[in-house]
């Protein structure tokens, strides 16, 4: 079976390809973005979405302004290469690895010496990204085969996967390798209200894969772990801080359980994740529209005036964080501080 890409870049065209994801599981689109302003819409309304995946298509998203700007001079073509990068990051200002890939291009091509030169460094750098994070999800799968016991009973929250990234993804990324590995693992997903990510989205990839996954709504994971039927957790994220682990709304929660019940809770996500020079209360958390949580799939569940608090994101304090699996190994917070710093500026 081919794997999901749910980000292709085709800059002889040029334009984006990208999975439409607000529309699975009950219909699988690929849709294009021809400009900047398409694929910005397409990210607000999580068309395409989930951290890394974000990275890649901000990377590209910078290299297409490149390619289909009409600027007749280098400092106009960087002039308006900027203003499409800006427009990229006010999508959605949590996720970090939107903004990574964004300036990994943009810096790429500052020191061009001409609108050719620009073109030519932004599709490299943008192709570096996406076969970067394909590299990098292989290689956390790799690294937390490590925490998963043969046999193991895995609860997983909102979708990590390949849907969330350049291909094998995260967090599912862990489960996919130890699948792949012959261990006998299950699968419970949380469905992941209001948009219900786990549901629509994480339990499409595992039956696509052959995975065993079970669909549970979020308030059925506590009791399941007092049941015994759950051995760890593992999440993805969008942002981790010195101090906090940011990922979808819910997470928290299940750390609380986790740790009231013994049971490891891992992070999976790349270096690009972290942003470790900040803490929790510096981070915007993006806040969403109302009718998500008055509504189920466009059907209305709560009365249309009803006030409602909708943040898209909660902070996990790192010390009910077991382990961080990421490409380099696995990290804990804030004894790895340091190490990650070193890390990243290596990058």
């Amino acid at each position: 079976m081919l794997p999901l890409r749910p980000v292709i870049f085709n800059p002889h065209i040029p334009e984006i390809e990208y999975i439409e994801q607000t529309l699975l599981p009950d219909t699988y689109e690929v849709r294009k973005a021809g400009t900047v302003q398409d694929l910005a819409e397409a990210i607000k309304r999580l068309g395409i979405r989930g951290a890394p995946a974000l990275g890649c298509a901000g990377a590209c998203g910078v290299a297409l302004s490149a390619l289909v700007s009409k600027a007749g001079s280098v400092p106009e073509l960087l002039a308006a290469v900027r203003s499409d990068a800006d427009l990229l990051r006010g999508t959605r200002p949590t996720a970090v690895n939107l903004f990574f890939g964004i300036d990994k291009v943009f810096n790429a091509i500052l020191s061009a010496s001409s609108i050719e030169d620009v073109r030519i460094r932004a599709v490299d750098a943008a192709r570096d990204v996406l076969e970067s994070d394909s590299r990098t999800c292989h290689a956390i799968g790799k690294t937390g085969l490590s925490v998963i016991p043969d046999g193991a009973k895995i609860l997983t929250h909102c979708n990590a996967g390949a849907l969330a990234c350049a291909e094998w993804g995260t967090a599912l990324g862990v489960i996919r390798s130890a699948h792949e590995a012959d261990k006998k693992i299950s699968v419970y997903a949380c469905e992941t209200r209001p948009l219900l990510q786990g549901a629509r989205l994480t339990t499409w990839e595992l039956l696509r894969d052959g995975i065993d996954v079970t669909l549970i709504t979020d308030s059925m994971a506590a009791v399941l772990m007092r049941k015994g039927k759950i051995d760890l957790v593992i999440v993805g994220a969008d942002r981790i801080v010195s101090d906090a682990v940011f990922n979808k709304i819910g997470t928290y929660m299940h750390a609380v359980c986790a740790k009231a019940h013994s049971i490891p809770f891992y992070i999976a996500a790349p270096l690009s994740t972290f942003d470790p020079d900040n803490c929790e209360e510096q981070v915007i958390v993006e806040e969403r529209n109302p009718d998500e949580v008055r509504t189920v799939r466009h059907c209305r569940t709560g009365p249309f005036n009803v006030p409602v608090w909708n943040p898209a994101f909660d902070g996990t304090p790192v010390n009910l964080v077991t382990g961080i699996i990421t490409e380099y190994g696995i990290f804990t917070l804030p004894r790895d501080l340091e190490t990650i710093k070193q890390l990243k500026m290596g990058k």
